[in-house]
This record gives structure tokens, C-alpha cells and sequence, in this order.
């Protein structure tokens, strides 16, 4: 594998995933960082709908910790969620099924917690042989060390850290399409 098709996104290999990003675990987190964190992923998720990239969204035990935010599933509304008791998605085996199903080999991985939930998720993805682009600014978790503990982990697996305008201008490869122009209204 080459440098290139390690570290850049391609459209038809890549789908998204976004992790746990419930109403009240959000009561937990830093309101700064999870306002950051929502609209980075609101840019992916818009990014996937444009490109038509699969989007799969999880929810761990959502009788605690309610559903996901009102405003990203707006925006994933084809999106199949999997409700899930443990704490990788890949202990969902509907989950693992739809990923296989989609084909793709690249798995953008957006959510929280960092630590927690997206951590065992990316370690199971990278073990299982798929090329994980974990987006830092669009990951969290209710401490900065744990966050950046597990971020470095993933990295250590092999995921390819990564930022939104990254992800998405990489899945666009070029200026001047009607998607670039619609997209890149994003993040201005």
C-alpha cells in the first residue's frame, strides 16, 4: 500500500461513523468543545450526504443516556443507527454486518467517548483490517488527558489522525465542482 492510499481518503472506499453522541452524555462534556465537536461532525455528515457516502450512527444504552443529539440526526436521518450495550460498535454484530456490507474499506470515525467507546471501536476496526481515519476535532471526552491518551493509542494502532476540512477536502480531491462549492460554504 502506498503512502497516498494509506493517508487519503477516497470517496468510494470510505463511510463514516459516528459514535454516541447522546443527549446526556453530552450534559457531561465541555460545552465549548462539544459545540466544536457537533458542528464538525454536522460538516461530515452534510460531506457524506453530498458525496453519498454510507453513514452509520451508534448509541450506547440509550435508556440512560437518551438519543443522539437532535441536531446530527437531522442531519443522518437515512443513516441506520445500532443501539449497543458494549462499548466498541464492533460488539454489535449489526453493526460489524452493515459495515461489511457497505463494501468499504475506509472508516472515518467521529464521536465519543475518546477513551471509551471510540477507542475499543477504532482498536476493533484497525484489527478486523480496515484503514481507520480517526477526526480529531471531531472526537471528545469529558477530560483533555483522556482524550489525548486514547488519541494517541489509536495512532499507535494505525489510525490515520486526521481534522474535518482534512477529511472532507480529501473525500472532494478537487476545486471548482458544484460539490466543492456547495461543501466548502462549510467551513468559511
Amino acid at each position: 500500500m502506498s503512502v497516498k492510499d494509506r493517508f487519503f481518503l477516497d470517496r468510494d472506499k470510505a463511510l463514516l461513523v459516528v459514535v454516541d453522541v447522546q443527549e446526556k452524555l453530552c450534559l457531561a462534556m465541555d460545552h465549548k468543545v462539544l459545540h466544536r465537536l457537533t458542528r464538525n461532525i454536522g460538516i461530515l455528515l452534510e460531506t457524506a450526504a453530498e458525496l453519498k457516502l454510507p453513514v452509520l450512527v451508534t448509541e450506547q444504552y440509550v435508556k440512560g443516556l437518551g438519543a443522539t443529539l437532535t441536531e446530527l440526526k437531522e442531519k443522518a436521518l437515512a443513516a441506520p443507527c445500532f443501539e449497543k450495550m458494549a462499548f466498541s460498535c464492533c460488539g454489535s454484530p449489526e453493526f460489524v454486518e452493515a459495515v461489511r456490507a457497505t463494501g468499504r474499506t475506509q472508516v472515518i470515525v467521529t464521536g465519543m467517548e475518546t477513551h471509551v467507546c471510540v477507542l475499543q471501536t477504532v482498536i476493533e476496526l484497525r484489527d478486523a483490517g480496515f484503514e481507520v481515519h480517526l477526526v480529531k476535532d471531531a472526537v471528545m471526552s469529558r477530560s483533555k488527558q483522556n482524550w489525548q491518551t486514547a488519541v494517541e493509542a489509536m495512532c499507535l494502532t494505525g489510525a490515520v489522525p486526521t481534522c474535518t476540512e482534512s477529511a472532507m477536502f480529501q473525500l472532494l480531491k478537487v476545486a471548482g465542482t458544484e460539490e466543492f462549492k456547495k461543501l466548502s460554504k462549510l467551513v468559511r
